[in-house]
Order: structure tokens, then sequence, then C-alpha cells
């Protein structure tokens, strides 16, 4: 089933210039927010709820990280309790499950009884597992974000949700504004999960992808932007080939996708594909590039770093 956001059809999040929010009066009514994790997606997770019209408070585990967001009239808690105290939703965007299940006791010790934990950070479907286990709670959902740091900024993620409906609706107004449109994987918790790894499969291998062809064609001595032009507008084109095959070309690795984040969801991927029974050749190839890209010293870099590995 397909839930869609205020922001209308389905066009591609990462091009699309951001529309005025509409106000909250329009929408839903507001919301008290706590977002822990202010790293390249949690800040504009940040920010894009507060644009709407939610009351949020924000947290990081290095504090100066999450202080520029005051700025944005967003609060900044010196702990996960403090921020998650009277929030009406919590959202949780850190780097993995351990980070996660490292704030899980204070956060469910803070939560009040009808608040939603939005857990959004890519942790695989074991990685979920864990994290309710750990919690122990009914107010869990499976959120990962797909989408990177420009539709995290322009609130135009698409948040991929699953577990009991009634939190889903419970959560929309939040999910509404940080994303262009939710898309419910199902009742059960680990189903948003295992389609963000098979989404972030997809993003990483045309990536690789690209990085290849952009080689090939430096390598042969053809202008690799050529090869951008060659698929421009052709069904074998994609949004996410000219973005990071256009920074390839220009050696820009400013980071809107982390590399070594990546790497943490290629390994969550071959996993998953090894318990899905699903021949992990291809993800394997992939992950390699990526460890050659980090090992050459890009994993704080973009993604599109892994064009260094060829």
């Amino acid at each position: 089933m397909t839930r869609t956001g205020r922001r209308g059809p389905n066009t591609d999040p990462l091009l699309r210039p951001a529309p005025r929010p509409a106000p909250p009066t329009e929408r839903h009514h507001q919301m008290r927010v706590a977002l822990l994790g202010t790293g390249t997606m949690g800040a504009g997770m940040a920010r894009s709820a507060q644009r709407a019209g939610h009351e949020v408070t924000a947290w990081n585990r290095t504090r100066s990280k999450a202080e520029p967001l005051a700025d944005d009239g967003i609060g900044v808690a010196d702990s996960v309790a403090a921020a998650v105290d009277g929030a009406d939703v919590v959202m949780t965007m850190l780097f993995d499950a351990d980070a996660v299940l490292d704030v899980t006791r204070e956060l469910t010790g803070a939560l009040g009884p009808d608040a939603v934990w939005l857990q959004s950070a890519t942790v695989g479907p074991e990685g979920i597992a864990r994290i309710a286990q750990a919690a122990g709670s009914q107010q869990l959902l499976d959120a990962p974000m797909l989408g990177t740091k420009q539709p995290a900024e322009q609130g135009k993620l698409v948040p991929l949700v699953s577990g009991p409906s009634a939190l889903i609706e419970r959560a929309q107004p939040v999910l509404d504004a940080v994303g262009a449109k939710t898309i419910v994987a199902g009742d059960d918790l680990g189903r948003a999960s295992a389609l963000k790894l098979a989404c972030n499969a997809w993003i990483l291998s045309i990536t690789a992808a690209t990085a290849q062809s952009v080689a090939i064609a430096k390598g042969l001595g053809v202008d690799p932007a050529l090869f951008l032009q060659a698929i421009e507008g052709g069904a074998s084109d994609s949004p996410y080939a000219q973005l990071k095959g256009g920074a390839m070309i220009k050696g820009d690795f400013t980071p809107s996708f982390g590399l070594d984040g990546g790497r943490k969801d290629l390994g969550l991927i071959d996993d998953a594909a090894r318990a899905g029974d699903v021949d992990p050749t291809l993800i394997e190839a992939v992950r390699a590039l990526f460890d050659g890209a980090s090992e050459a010293g890009h994993g704080d870099d973009d993604l599109a770093a892994v064009f260094t590995a060829f």
C-alpha cells in the first residue's frame, strides 16, 4: 500500500525544487518531536519538521554538532531523556543498530504512553528485531528513510514504514513533514528495513556501475561527460547516475551519503541476501569496490568517491 504525502506526484526527490511548506493548520496539528542523531540526514529532518510547524528538540552524542540547529529555533537537549520527555514522536537517526541500542534504555524510559518511536536508521531486519527486543515497547515503528542530504533538508525523503497501522496514522504528520510520500511495507516490524536494503542495493550498485563507465571512458581517452550525455533522456538514464557521475567527473566528493555509511549498508545487504537465499555475487563485488575506496582514505567522502576504486 502506498500512502502519498502532501507534496503531490512522485517525481525525483533529488532534483525537485523545495515547495513552500503548507501551514500546519492545513495539514495536521502541531506535534512535539524529538530527533536523536543530527548527522547528515538527521539535521535536515529536524529542520524540515520544524519548518512544517512542529516543535522539535534535537540530541546528538556530540552536542556541538547539534548546536547549529538552535539558529532555526530547534531545541538542543543535553541528554536523550531530556529530548524525549514530552515528545509525541521520537525519531532515531543514528549510524547503526548498536548506536540505537546504546540509547534504547534511556529513550524508552522517557517515552510517554501515547508517543510513537520512528526508528529511522538503516539497521536491516535483524537490527530492528534486536532493537524491538531491547525496547520491549509496543510504540515502535520500523521507519528507515530513503534519500540523502538534500531531500532531508527539503522535506522530500521517502519514509519506508512498517508496524501497527494505528501508530503510522498517529505519526503521519511528522512523516509528511520529512517526506514527499510514505511507503507502507506491512504490519510487521522488519518489512520496511528489508525494503530499505533492496532500495540501497540499487542505489549503491548504480553508483558503482556509473563509476565504472566514467572510468572506462576516461581510460580509453573519451571525455566521460559524453557518457552521461549519451544516456541522458533515454531508457537507460538515471537521475542518480547523472548526479553521481557529474560529481565523479568533477572530483567533488562532498558528502551527501557517506561512503562508509554505504559500506555499513552493504554489509547488511550481504547478510540479508544470504539469509534470503539470494546469490550475493553482485553485492560482494560492489562491497569490495567500496572497501577499496575507504581503505584509500575516502571513507568520510560521498558515495561518488567509489570512483577512486577504479
